[in-house]
C-alpha cells in the first residue's frame, strides 16, 4: 500500500568512502569548486586511514533504511526505498535515474540532517533539482520538514543522554556540551541554525532531567583560518572547563543523527584525547541512529507530508517548519570573488 500519493521513498544523505581507494576521490567531490589542493585533502584522508579508509555513514544509512522498512511494514505500507548521496556512491543522480526507469511517479524524501542551514537543508533541495534535471521524466520528489524540534527526535536524544549519564554513574548536575558541526559565520547568519541548536539543547537537557549547565559547542570546522566559523570549539571549551576544575562532562552530538566520521574522529578520538590530557572524564552519548522513536518519527513525517496527519507536533517556541522551504530560506553565503 502506498502512503497517500507517495509510491516510493528516497533517503538522501552526504555519503562517504567505502574503502581506502575511495577517500581522495570522495574528498575531491566534497570540496569541488573550492580550490582545495590535494595536499590539504591528504591531511583529512589520514583521519579516514585510522578507520581502515572507510566511513561508517553508508552502513549506518543502510541500517536506518532497514529500520524504516520495518516500521513501514508494521503500519501496513509497502513502498520501495532508495538511498542517494551527495558526494559518493550511490549518488543521488543514480537514485533518481532508477526511480524514473522503474516508473515511480511520486517520491517522498527523507534527509539525514535535522537542522536548518545552507549545507544541511537548502543545498539538498538544490541537489534534488540538479538530479531531476538530468533525466527526462523524473518523479515528483517532496521532502519532509526539517525535524530539529520534533518531540520524538528530541525525546530520543534525551533518553540516550539520560541513559549515558546513569550508565557512567554521573550526577544530574554534570555539565553537558551539545556539539554540532561548525559553519562559516557568513553561512550561519543566513539561517536559524544557531537559534535552533540553542533551543534544542535546552529542551533535551530538560527532558533528560539534567540540572547542571548546558551549552552548544562546535566541531569539525575546515577551511582557512582567515574565515571565521562558529565558536567555541569543543576542544577549546574542554580546556577552559579543565581550568575551572571541572572533572566530568557529558558530550552529546546534538547536530548529528548517526555515529559517522565527525563523531568517531572529532569526538571519540580528538576531543576525548584532549579531555584525557586535561584530566576530564568525558562521556559521549550515542546519536539517535535507529532509536525506535526516531524511526517512528520518520514515518510520521511522511504521513504528514502525505496529508494523513492533521497535527504537526513540535517543542519549543519556533513551531514546526513547512514541508516546502521558503524561496529565500538558508541562502548560500557569498564567497570572495563571486
Amino acid at each position: 500500500m502506498s502512503i497517500g500519493k507517495f509510491d516510493s521513498l528516497l533517503l538522501l544523505s552526504f555519503g562517504g568512502p567505502e574503502g581506502p581507494d575511495d577517500v581522495m576521490p570522495f574528498l575531491r567531490n566534497v570540496t569541488k569548486g573550492r580550490g582545495v589542493p590535494d595536499e590539504r585533502l591528504a591531511i583529512v584522508a589520514e583521519q579516514y586511514a585510522l578507520f581502515g579508509g572507510k566511513s561508517p555513514i553508508n552502513d549506518l544509512n543502510r541500517d536506518l533504511l532497514e529500520s524504516i522498512n520495518e516500521e513501514l511494514a508494521a503500519r501496513g505500507y509497502d513502498i520501495p526505498t532508495f538511498l542517494g548521496n551527495r558526494n559518493w556512491y550511490p549518488f543521488l543522480s543514480d537514485a533518481v535515474e532508477r526511480l524514473q526507469s522503474e516508473g515511480y511517479k511520486s517520491t517522498v524524501c527523507l534527509v539525514t540532517s535535522a537542522f536548518s542551514s545552507y549545507s544541511g537543508c537548502r543545498q539538498y533541495h538544490e541537489d534534488l533539482q540538479v538530479a531531476c534535471s538530468g533525466v527526462s521524466k523524473p518523479p515528483e520528489i517532496q521532502r519532509v520538514r526539517v525535524f530539529w524540534n520534533h518531540p520524538d527526535f528530541l525525546g530520543a536524544a534525551a533518553e540516550l543522554l539520560s541513559e549515558s549519564r546513569v550508565k557512567a554513574n554521573l550526577s544530574e548536575h554534570t555539565p553537558v556540551l551539545h556539539t554540532a558541526h561548525s559553519l562559516p559565520i557568513s553561512m550561519a547568519a543566513n539561517s536559524d541554525y544557531e537559534a535552533q541548536l540553542n533551543e534544542a539543547a535546552r529542551i533535551v537537557n530538560d527532558l533528560a532531567g539534567m540540572k547542571g549547565p548546558c551549552e552548544v559547542v562546535f566541531q569539525s570546522r575546515s577551511g582557512p583560518p582567515s574565515v571565521p566559523w562558529l565558536e567555541p570549539s569543543i576542544d577549546t571549551r574542554l580546556q577552559e572547563l579543565a581550568a575551572d576544575d571541572i572533572s566530568q562532562v557529558l558530550v552529546h552530538p546534538l547536530g548529528f543523527i548517526a555515529d559517522h566520521m565527525e563523531v568517531l574522529f572529532d569526538l571519540d578520538t580528538q576531543a576525548s584525547g584532549i579531555a584525557e590530557e586535561y584530566g576530564i572524564k568525558m562521556v559521549r552519548t550515542p546519536t539517535v541512529g535507529t532509536h525506535p522513536r526516531f524511526v517512528a518519527m520518520m514515518i510520521d513525517l511522511i504521513e504528514e507530508a502525505a496529508g494523513l496527519r492533521e497535527v504537526r507536533p513540535s517543542l519549543g517556541s519556533m513551531g514546526p517548519r513547512p514541508d516546502t522551504c521558503f524561496l529565500d530560506c538558508c541562502p548560500a553565503p557569498s564567497r570572495p570573488g563571486r
